[in-house]
């Protein structure tokens, strides 16, 4: 992959609102679940200028990052289209990091202007060490309130609504190339800081192709979004692809999974993509059976590996329902099913979309032969750029950034193979995968036939120190709600008389612990990095 940061600057580049609005003004692009307020493209146009003069009376200016804490809102979309028209580049920090990691992160964005939900702003406070913020601020009131957020650190802060000007004219920006900054997006933050990840609006737009013409997206698409807006997912999976396409995206404060069923009856949604712990609740919510998800024409799974139980589970209500593969650094849209994929290949990503390479490498960085495992490696115009202000860091995902003639594989971490059809299966992370007696084991295997047990509900593998093996196998296990027992239901020698004939004896777990709930981190994701913290010392017996 070749970054050309000489390209020649295009008018359409920033123009993401304004075209949309002159092709389908009056189509509903947005809908607010939580207010129950629709914004048309020509409302959302007409909002984007607004908020583009907002940026630049507060100093924002081609490469200025502007710094949002908030859930979805329809904010975050005025800032998004007021950057392509300003130049200036959206950074949305999650809520959900602690004061510190957000102090960190808002001195590595070293934003303009800076955008926070008043329920998060004592956080933000805090993380500026009660201090008044180094640049401008606005806060967006919850519920609808006019009144400014308490706390000191904003007292001077005005709302989003009194600094919005009234003026939605057109608004004359600077020339944009698709090289160009379009978004910061931190990664999930699993070890240590999360990293800033340089989104330029060419890797956007390509994404958005790769979605639009693997995925099979059409202008009366409709899809409710339960990604947050902090989380590529929450922007590339299918809102900018919408967008792209004039479809409509649904939104809403908090993801509960009644709600997502309620509004994929009520709204027709024909297209939904959320992790697998949302698609799970939402297959053992009281309302699924009586859920119409007759408008579906498919469902996507991605950010770790889908259960089999959750994937019978739709595909028994007659849901086309796949697994897909990204990350933050490329896409996140890199895969999609073949049309009339055969169900045996469901534990599958499928194949490449048009415009990503794909390889499996070893360690020496060479490709292996199809069925052996290795590093999965990405390349195409839909990656990112780079980390910001992280060049070490940068080398070791994307390659050398001085050179632009190098070939910029993008280095997943996630291990993965290809079978003879062509479909690539991904077998785990590199950094999970631990060595028993000289075999390999892929925990993501191991939990997949764990969780088939009825008495439990998640869990997660880890390797952890053994005299004998070196390395053995542990099971973290989240029981069932109606296991029985004393909260302990499974013994070491039950699980592994149920593994027996499913797995090799060598991947059986030597020892079991039991949580309430397994910690989470990103939208919905297990942390994995938690458990192994806490669990992974050594191989005590809990069982």
């Amino acid at each position: 992959m070749v970054h050309d940061h000489g390209e020649r600057p295009y008018d359409w580049v920033g123009a993401w609102s304004e075209r949309r609005a002159t092709l389908s003004p009056e189509t509903v692009g947005l809908k607010d679940a939580t207010t129950g307020e629709s914004y048309t493209y020509a409302d959302l146009d007409a909002r984007a200028n607004r908020a583009a003069r907002l940026l630049a009376d507060r100093g924002v200016g081609k490469g200025d990052r502007v710094a949002v804490v908030s859930r979805n809102r329809v904010e975050l979309v005025d800032l998004f289209f007021a950057g392509g028209k300003t130049g200036g580049v959206l950074a949305p920090l999650s809520h959900r990091l602690a004061p510190p990691e957000l102090g960190e992160l808002l001195d590595t964005v070293d934003p303009s202007l800076l955008v926070v939900e008043e329920p998060f702003v004592d956080a933000v406070a805090e993380a500026v060490d009660g201090d008044a913020p180094s640049c401008p601020a606005v806060v967006l009131p919850d519920n609808g309130s006019d009144c400014p957020a308490d706390g000191a650190a904003f007292d001077d802060a005005p709302t989003y609504a009194d600094a919005l000007p009234d003026d939605d004219a057109p608004f004359d920006g600077p020339e944009l190339s698709l090289s160009d900054p379009c978004l910061f997006l931190h990664t999930g933050g699993s070890t240590g800081t999360p990293k800033e990840t340089v989104i330029t609006h060419g890797a956007v737009r390509w994404n958005s192709f790769n979605t639009i013409t693997a995925w099979g997206l059409r202008p009366d698409d409709v899809t409710p979004m339960v990604f947050p807006m902090f989380h590529t997912g929450g922007w590339n999976v299918l809102t900018i692809p919408f967008f792209h396409m004039g479809g409509t995206v649904v939104i809403s404060r908090e993801v509960d999974p009644g709600r997502v069923l309620r509004t994929i009856e009520r709204e027709g949604a024909t297209a939904f993509v959320a992790v697998p712990a949302v698609l799970r609740s939402m297959a053992t919510h009281d309302d699924w059976e009586g859920t119409d998800l007759s408008t579906l024409r498919f469902v996507k799974s991605g950010g770790g590996p889908c259960r089999d139980a959750t994937i019978r589970a739709w595909r028994e209500r007659g849901v086309d329902l796949s697994q897909g593969y990204g990350l933050t650094e490329c896409g996140p849209n890199n895969f999609a099913m073949p049309d009339g994929w055969p169900e045996d290949k469901t534990d599958t990503i499928g194949k490449p979309v048009p415009h990503a390479d794909v390889r499996i490498v070893d360690e020496a960085g060479d490709p292996v032969d199809d069925g052996e495992i290795g590093e999965l490696e990405l390349a195409g115009p839909h990656a990112a750029d780079r980390y910001w202000r992280d060049e070490s860091e940068t080398r070791a995902t994307f390659g050398p950034t001085d050179d632009p003639a190098a070939d910029r594989w993008v280095s997943t971490g996630d291990l993965a193979s290809v079978d003879a059809d062509g479909y690539y299966r991904i077998e785990g992370r590199k950094k999970n995968m631990f060595t028993s007696g000289g075999e390999n084991v892929y925990p993501p295997e191991v939990e997949d036939a764990i969780a088939d047990h009825p008495a439990v509900e998640e869990v997660i593998v880890i390797g952890v120190p053994d005299e004998r093996w070196g390395t053995v196998g542990k099971a973290v296990i989240q029981p069932a709600a109606d296991a029985e027992g004393d909260g302990a239901p499974l013994t070491v020698d039950d699980l592994r008389e149920f593994l027996d004939g499913r797995l090799a004896g060598f991947k059986h777990p030597r020892s079991v612990a039991f949580v309430d709930e397994l910690p989470t981190s990103g939208p919905s994701k297990i942390d994995r990095s938690a458990v192994k913290r806490e669990f992974g010392a050594s191989d005590t017996k809990d069982n």
